[in-house]
């Protein structure tokens, strides 16, 4: 693609990698898992053609960034220092943070810990939920009776790396085809495993969701047959440590202006409808909530011209600051 600057820059745990496009007021992009800054492929020229400085990272873990091998070097505190550095390195004193997946949640408690960086928040799929509640982990193993939900089979260190690394791509491509408004199977729930089974054993095998093409697929899983899971798969791992390190914030709200967009088929939209409904009391500043009718989880690649019309309708009255 034409026009994007890699580069690295120092953080607390060594190199974060971002790729930059455009100038104006800053706006960070944060992906989830299991992906990179290429999911923001489409987004970076469309906001760098309205006049913003669109800088996409690889978050602590993936890609080119630096991948700390202990699991506390996940939590989130030190995620939303690693987002900090970033502005500053870029000689800049404030952003807008934009997340995905993994990446909303980042963005969002980088808004709630650092106000006086991130000035405004756009949140894609998942809504934000304050700190607070049950232990996760306890909250995780609860759900699903016999079946396994998702976050516990990830949370077991090494499980996932051992189903998922000796077939990379092909799990790649069920995971993302599995989530896909287009793809995703009409039974059995992906986001659960049974007795004895993988995660892997719901995912469609015989088509890529429309956004996906083999050369997309070949960026995802080149990097990570390079990098391994270990370092992406460690942000689930770090989640009881999150409940203790963010509990003087228990409940708290984010007051930045800010959005939500989420797909109307995406199971992250569909059980946390409460968050959802939350939004007058936990996002007070919230400009717009939009779900997008047939899109599921991959919202910025399955939907990426409305996503772009969103993001710079709503950027036009936050990005230059208070």
């Amino acid at each position: 693609m034409p026009h994007l600057t890699h580069r690295l820059v120092a953080g607390p745990a060594g190199r974060i990698h971002l790729v930059e496009q455009g100038t104006g007021p800053l706006v960070l992009l944060l992906h989830g898992f299991p992906e990179s800054w290429y999911s923001w492929r489409h987004q970076l020229p469309v906001l760098a053609a309205a006049g913003y400085r669109a800088v996409a990272v690889d978050v602590r873990g993936y890609g080119r960034s630096s991948r700390p091998e202990a699991v506390a070097a996940y939590r989130m505190t030190e995620l939303v220092a690693d987002n900090s550095a970033v502005v500053e390195a870029l000689g800049e004193r404030s952003a807008v943070v934009v997340g995905h997946d993994w990446g909303a949640t980042i963005a969002a408690h980088s808004a709630l810990l650092r106000p006086e960086v991130f000035h405004a928040v756009a949140l894609l799929s998942v809504p934000y939920t304050p700190p607070g509640g049950p232990r996760p982990s306890e909250v995780f193993a609860g759900i699903g009776g016999e079946e396994e939900f998702y976050v516990s089979y990830f949370q077991e260190p090494g499980r996932a790396e051992r189903e998922i690394e000796p077939d990379v791509r092909g799990w790649l491509a069920g995971f993302y085809a599995a989530l896909s408004a287009d793809s995703m199977p009409l039974a059995a729930d992906p986001h659960f495993v049974a007795p004895g089974g993988r995660l892997r054993d719901r995912f469609p095998t015989d088509r890529l969701p429309a956004w996906l093409t083999e050369d997309d697929l070949d960026v995802y899983a080149g990097e990570f047959e390079r990098t391994g899971l270990t370092g992406a798969l460690n942000r689930y791992r770090a989640m009881d440590r999150d409940w203790k390190d963010l509990a003087a914030y228990a409940g708290a709200p984010i007051r930045q202006p800010s959005l939500f967009l989420g797909g109307a088929l995406d199971a992250s939209t569909t059980w946390l409808s409460d968050a959802i409904d939350a939004f007058p009391t936990t996002l007070p500043g919230l400009h717009a909530a939009h779900l997008l009718d047939g899109c599921g989880h991959w919202i910025q690649q399955e939907r990426p011209e409305e996503v772009g019309r969103h993001l710079t309708e709503w950027l036009g009255s936050v990005a230059s600051g208070r």
